[in-house]
Parts: C-alpha cells; structure tokens; sequence
C-alpha cells in the first residue's frame, strides 16, 4: 500500500489523459474495480474536486493521489533476496524549499511502467523527515542531468507558474549524429503523440505523422520549440546546445531525428545501426567509440527561488561516460 496521500502536478505527457488510465498505468497490480472505487468514493480530487473516472487531466492539475491497495502477493521472498538499491543522488543545490540533484541515466524519474522505484521514490525514501516532496518536472529514464523537487507546496506552485510562463531557461548537452553546420537554429516543428501498433507511446513531427489519424482520431498539434546551437562538429558526429523553449514530451529527440541528425544511442527515434556499434564497444578497432546510453544530458536549469526570487542558474557536469566519447571522438574523428 502507498502509505500516504501524494499530491502530484500533471504535467504535459500527462495532458489529456482519462484520470483512470492513469491510475491503471500507475497503479498495475491493483484491481480496476478498487481504481474505481476510489474515484466514486472521493478519494481521489482534482485541484480539490471530486472527479469522475471519465475526466481528462490537463497540465498543471493537482492530483490528489490516496493510499493506494496493491493486490495481495505471494510471500515475499524475493524482496528479501533482492531488496531494492537505493541510489546516492548528487546533489547540485538544497534549502528548505527546493532538491536538485543529477539524475543518472537509466532511472525513472517515478515509479509505474514496470519500474517499482524512480527517482522520486528513492528521495521519499531516503529522506523521511521531508512531509512533501514532489518533482517540479521530468526527465526521461535515459537523460542524465538536473532534476528539480519542491519540499514546499508553495514552492512546486511558483516554480509551475515559471515553467508555464517561459521565465526559465533549460540546456542540455546532446550529441547527434552527422555534421552539423549551423552555429545557432532555432526549430519550430509543431508535434504530435500516438501509438504503434503495438501500443508504445511515441512522439513526431505534426506535418509527417498527420497521414496516421483521421477524424476524432486525429490528436492535438502541440507547438514545440527547441533553438541549437552547434558546440563542436567532427566528421561524423557533432556536440550541440539545446535550449528547450517549449518543454513536450521527446521535443528534442523528435526534432533532430526529423531534420536528420538523430541522438547518439536513442532508442526510439535514432540510428539503430549506428547504436548497434556503439554498444558493441569497438574502442580497440578505432572504428567508433563505446557508448551504452542516449547522449542527452540536462546540463543547466535557470529560474529564480521561488521564496526570495533570486535567479539561480544550476549546472551538472557532464557524466564520465559521455566526456569518454568526446574525449574518443577527438582521437579517432577529423573536426
């Protein structure tokens, strides 16, 4: 059972979504009829409201989330042989109101979707004298790079205020494939989200997927906004600035692989083949260098504290497994 009441922010991969298919995401070993039950009894509110399981989130609603019954499990034996590992988190900056630390790759950011502890779980964890911890935004499970959580109420509110009006400024650091020319492109393709066949959430272009949906299937255009700017181009590869001005789920990934310049080691929208390689650690052959992850890294955040208004900008360095690609690039690649 979740032990206590958790208030979360929807934010924009959960916009539009019916409230209860996100508790059935969530929440997978728990019965439908218990998920309902919820819904119907008022446990579960919506900026306060009671809601039916018929609504649909938007960005930026508070959803109360209850104590939560999983479905009863066999003994369990297994938690005992493998208990969870708990993370040490580097932390970038912390006060009474704010946790920013550098999320590593390979992690959550919140548990559901077969994973039992993200990020956000492990902290609550860690750290149970703080009565309110929650993500102020995410990041994907492969992207490293700075995370921010409010420990006040007040503080996830402003911090969604200045999100949502554009008043802070989010880089990352992101190695594409080919040779990138341009030293500043800002990229306004409008984006759209969907399902294969085989019902895995993606991402693309509006102009290149509009030919998949017709009628009340067609989703909502989301109008995405990302600006580059080139860092350092070898032969084959090339270290670009990405500077989100909209924040859509999978905007970066989805605009570079559209204008041909996929993310080095992404697994949904990039070169496969080239991955493929990578994975293979051909360091020794010369031919490419090693690299078992997605080269996206969330490398700053710029906003100001949400108690005395003072602009912060925070910063993660790069993970050493991506400035060992740089490092290898240097020597195996001709600027």
């Amino acid at each position: 059972m979740n032990a206590s009441v958790v208030i979360e922010s929807i934010v924009e991969d959960g916009d539009n979504q019916r409230i209860d298919n996100f508790f059935f995401k969530r929440f997978k070993n728990v019965p439908k009829s218990h998920i309902y039950q919820l819904l119907r009894s008022g446990q579960v509110r919506v900026n306060g409201k009671r809601v039916g399981f018929h609504y649909r989130l938007q960005e930026g609603d508070q959803l109360r989330i209850p104590p939560v019954r999983t479905a009863s499990t066999p003994h369990p034996q297994r938690s005992k042989k493998h208990p969870p590992t708990f993370i040490t988190f580097d932390v970038v900056f912390e006060d009474a109101a704010l946790l920013v630390v550098n999320k590593p790759s390979g992690i959550a950011v919140h548990g559901g979707s077969g994973v039992s502890f993200g990020v956000i779980e492990q902290l609550r964890a860690q750290r149970p004298e703080c009565r309110f911890l929650e993500l102020v935004h995410r990041l994907d499970r492969e992207t490293s790079g700075v995370l921010l959580l409010a420990k006040k109420r007040s503080a996830l509110v402003e911090l969604h205020r200045q999100i949502r009006t554009g008043q802070t400024q989010k880089h990352y650091h992101v190695m594409v494939k080919g040779k990138w020319s341009n030293p500043k492109q800002n990229v306004t393709m409008p984006l759209i989200k969907y399902k294969t066949a085989e019902g895995e959430r993606r991402v693309a272009v509006a102009a290149a997927g509009k030919t998949r949906f017709h009628g009340h299937d067609a989703p909502k255009v989301m109008a995405a906004h990302t600006q580059f700017k080139l860092f350092t181009a070898w032969q084959n590869f090339s270290l670009l600035d990405a500077e989100l001005k909209t924040g859509r789920t999978h905007q970066i990934r989805v605009h570079l692989a559209h204008l041909g310049y996929p993310i080095v080691g992404d697994d949904k929208y990039g070169d496969f083949a080239l991955n493929k390689k990578l994975n293979k650690n051909r360091n020794q052959s010369g031919e490419v260098p090693a690299l078992a992850r997605m080269f996206l890294h969330a490398s700053s955040f710029t906003f100001q504290h949400p108690s005395d208004g003072q602009w912060l900008n925070l910063k993660a360095p790069l993970p050493e497994e991506l400035q060992a690609f740089i490092t290898r690039l240097d020597t195996v690649e001709n600027k």
